[in-house]
């Protein structure tokens, strides 16, 4: 039975924004706040909370928690992080993060320093499912680049950026793909076939923006060597999402070949290895926790009926599927914005964008695309994000500076709301309406 609608099942998460972003102001850091111990709080206020009508126990409460929190789909994208983790972690070990960074750089003209530096942000951050990962290594070559040739430090940063925020919102195994999926219930060759037709146009468009703008004064720049048997593991993960692998064999193959390699190019050894994966899964385990915790959270709303509301007032002046759609990009960017973390802010309104497409029987992989685009085109943007803060730190730099220059995140918006328009329109659902 639905819950009736009760914006008091909503107050968790007002009080989640309202701590998240008054930490952030108040220390002039927003990431000074850990987001699990800010969910964890918004629990506690969710526990206390009783609506008028309903006799929930507090033993009652827990047991909604902890079922919503030990949802299968949950607790497998639990699992899935953690290798995603252990992959990063293997491959960054045994040389395939360098390998990929300076074969790119060994073939990029001298006179196209931003179109090269884009593309290989775009590759890497594919291959290794991260944005920070491909960021924190390629950021300090860009800024030597530009150092070396007399360029814009702000414009390679936000290049290096906006090439990163492809892969982000692109790659087989980011986190964001998989919160997508898993929310949603669609494969990840289903949400990458929905996914690339729509930000190709603004990845090519970026390409031939970049391609133009002049950078620096034309000088080669210094590159190192490469192996390519170091990106085995990259072309492996990528041929097995694309055969339709689940994602837990990709990331297993992935995992494998980068050790087998590591154990041939000397990298890593038997208990090296054990202690690289080890390392991986650590840096994922908060992700892992905040997800439950998430769901959790979730399930105590909606019992509340807060989710309910949401999805009322989300819907309550919207015109069918393009509506909906706008409704779900709305969302998920505000509460990106106010987080700061796109995985978040898919995981928050994964579930209300499942209601909204079961509304309006939108695709579901047109729901998970629009999800991860628009989260990831807001990372790419703000000043207060990871992203822009660490490359600004880097290059001694404003992020705000940077922003001007976010063209592929900016682009990636446009793509969004151009695909809900022809969404709208060329879906079996609205066909049957006209």
């Amino acid at each position: 039975m639905t819950p009736k609608s009760n914006f008091i099942g909503l107050l968790p998460l007002v009080f989640f924004i309202i701590i998240y972003v008054l930490t952030g102001i108040y220390t002039d850091n927003f990431s000074s706040m850990p987001l699990l111990v800010a969910f964890s709080l918004s629990v506690v206020v969710a526990l206390f909370i009783q609506v008028r009508g309903q006799k929930t126990t507090f033993e009652e409460k827990m047991n909604i928690f902890t079922k919503a929190a030990g949802d299968s789909d949950i607790i497998m994208m639990v699992l899935i992080f953690l290798l995603a983790g252990a992959f990063y972690s293997v491959t960054d070990q045994m040389g395939a993060v360098s390998s990929i960074v300076n074969l790119g750089l060994s073939v990029i003209p001298s006179n196209k320093v931003l179109v090269g530096i884009f593309l290989i942000a775009c590759v890497l951050s594919f291959a290794m499912g991260t944005s920070m990962g491909a960021i924190t290594a390629l950021a300090p070559i860009g800024l030597g680049i530009a150092e070396q040739v007399g360029g814009n430090p702000a414009l390679i940063m936000a290049t290096v950026v906006g090439g990163s925020m492809f892969g982000d919102n692109c790659s087989f195994v980011s986190d964001t793909t998989i919160a997508a999926c898993r929310t949603q219930g669609v494969t990840l060759k289903e949400k990458f076939k929905c996914n690339i037709i729509t930000v190709l146009p603004a990845l090519v468009g970026t390409i031939i923006l970049l391609g133009i703008i002049p950078f620096g004064n034309g000088a080669e720049t210094a590159v190192s060597g490469y192996s390519l048997i170091n990106i085995i593991p990259y072309v492996l993960i990528i041929v097995a999402a694309l055969s339709g692998l689940h994602v837990m064999g990709v990331l297993g193959l992935g995992v494998v070949s980068g050790i087998f390699i590591g154990f041939m190019n000397g990298s890593l050894d038997y208990l090296s290895a054990l202690e690289t994966v080890q390392r991986g899964m650590g840096w994922m385990q908060n992700l892992g926790m905040i997800s439950i915790v998430v769901s959790g959270l979730v399930g105590l709303m909606k019992h509340y009926g807060g989710i309910q509301y949401l999805l009322e007032k989300i819907t309550a002046h919207s015109n069918g599927i393009f509506g909906g759609q706008m409704g779900i990009a709305a969302l998920v960017s505000l509460i990106t914005l106010a987080t700061t973390n796109n995985t978040i802010g898919i995981l928050t309104a994964g579930t209300i964008a499942k209601d909204i497409s079961d509304k309006y029987s939108i695709d579901k992989a047109q729901t998970a695309s629009l999800l991860d685009i628009c989260a990831c085109s807001m990372n790419g943007l703000m000043p207060y994000a990871g992203q822009l803060l660490m490359v600004a730190g880097l290059a001694k730099i404003s992020p705000i500076s940077i922003m001007p220059y976010a063209f592929y995140p900016m682009m990636m918006l446009v793509m969004a709301i151009i695909s809900i328009i022809y969404f709208s329109k060329t879906s079996p659902s609205s066909a049957r309406r006209l």
